[in-house]
């Protein structure tokens, strides 16, 4: 199988190494010859380190290498059977390289987007034969992150998507199947985690302690990064940008609004981890506050910010986006979420998952809080999801 990568950046490497690894004839394509360099010096450190820890054989490492080559030249890409795009994510400058890119390729050529936030439908619209555009959205580290979201387009046929689901599988990959919808399965409803936890914050004043006792909540619940860590690893202006896309592609739907302090961090310059301070400040020298957690305050955190994670699963559903396995297994590998919303909203009981999001809405009387209505007549039919 011959696989063309475009983009040589992280997440394009990322994938190339998949592809390579799984005996895949790879070439990676990049404007830039500084980037392929780097790309090609990243790669061989990263499976040095693979055979020092013994989970590759020299010889493994050396067959990945040969599997991959680099170029700056978009028809070197001919005779291509699957090509991934990795590249900025700005619309025009994708449509103007997949209308190049069809003038090499074979009409039987799949041709697919890495995007997480652009439409697959639109970015298809593009192309001169869309039924065989597709979106294959890996996660970053492509490599050791199992979950990879198909995303077929409008124009897409049955027999593009049949084909792309088959080879990512073959690649030891967990493919969920989704809807071309704002954020697809995980961005999307990943969304109250982040923003649920900005907006309890700033009612309680943000301070190091407020965010502390938010991180250490949901890291009881079993999350394995509390919303604030997690916002400062993948980056404010990441995160930032998805809540943002994602509102608007809504038509700012209030349940999708953005945080204004976080909006505040970036305009700052405040990104996280990578240039030293976000929500936390990185640079200081000083311990972390030490934090003395009310058993009461701590479930009360954990039960709203839950509550609002189960009713965006809800909905998801309820909107035909994507299957309830489907969606429960987007959260767990996608994102490491302790167990899938839906198995946990059975668990805690439709009628209380309902009663809870009443009161929220009752209490703040803001439409981010009302209740899907897919929970409401499960509660009055007395269905669960599983």
């Amino acid at each position: 199988m011959n696989i063309a990568v475009l983009g040589s950046g992280t997440m394009g490497s990322g994938i190339a190494q998949v592809a390579a690894s799984h005996g895949c004839n790879v070439k990676v394509y990049d404007i830039s010859e500084e980037a392929n360099a780097k790309s090609k010096d990243k790669l061989l450190k990263i499976l040095n380190r693979l055979v020092e820890k013994d989970r590759i054989s020299e010889s493994k490492k050396k067959d990945i290498i040969s599997n991959i080559k680099y170029t700056t030249h978009l028809n070197k890409l001919k005779g291509a059977d699957l090509v991934i795009e990795a590249i900025i994510e700005n619309y025009d400058i994708k449509k103007e390289t997949f209308q190049a890119l069809e003038k090499v390729l074979s009409r039987e050529c799949i041709i697919a987007s890495n995007t997480s936030s652009l439409s697959i439908t639109a970015l298809a619209s593009s192309l001169q034969w869309p039924f065989r555009f597709v979106g294959i959205h890996f996660f970053n580290p492509a490599p050791l992150m199992k979950l990879v979201e198909i995303i077929p387009a409008v124009q897409t046929i049955e027999n593009t998507i049949k084909k792309t689901r088959s080879l990512i599988d073959s690649w030891n990959k967990t493919t969920v199947l989704v809807k071309d919808t704002p954020g697809f399965i995980v961005n999307k409803v990943a969304r109250p985690y982040y923003g649920e936890a900005a907006i309890i914050a700033q009612e309680k004043g943000i301070s190091e302690g407020s965010l502390r006792t938010i991180d250490f909540a949901m890291k009881e619940a079993g999350f394995r990064m509390g919303p604030f860590e997690l916002m400062d690893y993948i980056g404010n202006d990441i995160n930032y940008k998805a809540a943002h896309t994602v509102y608007t592609s809504f038509y700012n739907d209030d349940r999708y609004r953005p945080s204004l302090a976080q909006k505040r961090l970036v305009e700052a310059g405040y990104l996280g981890r990578k240039t030293g301070k976000g929500w936390y400040d990185y640079n200081t020298e000083t311990a972390p506050i030490e934090i003395s957690p009310n058993p009461t305050e701590i479930n009360e955190i954990q039960n709203r910010i839950i509550i609002m994670l189960i009713n965006e699963a809800a909905d998801t559903l309820f909107k035909n986006i994507a299957s309830k396995e489907d969606i429960d297994l987007a959260m767990t590998r996608g994102v490491n979420y302790p167990k899938g919303l839906l198995q946990w909203a059975d668990e805690i009981g439709i009628q209380e998952c309902v009663n809870r999001l009443d009161t929220l809405y009752n209490l703040y009387r803001e439409d981010r809080y009302r209740c899907c209505p897919l929970l409401r007549k499960m509660a009055k039919d007395n269905y669960k999801f599983y």
